[in-house]
């Protein structure tokens, strides 16, 4: 495999930890949050209703990349690859997934993320039946 696409790879798999529950170990101490934003440069956090070890809360705390040396993705969310294979189903080579942003886009007018359906008309209110089966079989599984 070559250096790019290996990158590229590594990439597309940091930007998945988007708006994810972390738990970010660096050399002042752990940090528990959501993450607001990233640096792909040097891999620096924004992360959003943090406690750290000693149950100090804050409401946003910068980490600079250098200092990390551990994040762990407490809450990965649903699996978008599977809603995707579903809605393919029923839209048949409609259905592209983009998994850098962990986005589906149905018939280049209707964009589904974990947060909802986004789009109007009568293929969207399909979209958004499937989608909220799919997130109620989610919510039902044991963790």
């Amino acid at each position: 495999m070559s250096s790019t696409i290996a990158s590229k790879r590594f990439g597309d798999e940091f930007a998945l930890i988007m708006d994810r529950t972390v738990k970010v170990v660096t050399s002042t101490g752990v940090y528990t949050g959501r993450v607001l934003a990233y640096n792909p440069s040097d891999y620096s956090l924004w992360i959003a209703d943090v406690k750290d070890e000693t149950g100090t809360t804050y409401a946003k705390l910068f980490l600079a990349g250098h200092s990390i040396s551990r994040i762990e993705v407490l809450e990965a969310g649903p699996d978008m690859t599977v809603l995707a294979e579903r809605l393919n189903r029923l839209f048949p080579n409609l259905v592209v997934y983009h998994k850098e942003s962990d986005t589906i886009v149905v018939m280049d007018r209707v964009r589904v993320t974990r947060e909802g359906v986004f789009g109007e008309g009568p293929a969207a209110e399909r979209v958004k039946r499937v989608y909220e089966e799919f997130m109620r079989e989610q919510r039902a599984k044991p963790p």
